[in-house]
């Protein structure tokens, strides 16, 4: 996962980066831009990899399969 933060004292925000190196720059920014004030701010988050949908055909087929067992079941 990427992450991206957001300054709370200006507009800057890190580039998309993995959590450790966001995370370092947003520091280094606050110590060179904002020294005495406290990091703070917003982050974000986005996937490597788009979603490929496979989580909610999963929850189709398991469903299916309830519903198989349950008319089984019934006999």
């Amino acid at each position: 996962m990427d992450y991206r933060y957001w300054c709370g004292e200006c507009d800057h925000r890190t580039p998309w980066l993995d959590q450790p190196q966001a995370t370092q720059q947003h520091l280094d920014h606050y110590a060179g831009h904002h020294p005495a004030a406290p990091p703070a701010g917003q982050y974000e988050t986005t996937r490597h990899a788009p979603d490929t949908g496979l989580g909610c055909l999963t929850a189709v087929a398991a469903l299916f399969l309830l519903l198989v067992l349950a008319a089984a079941c019934r006999r």
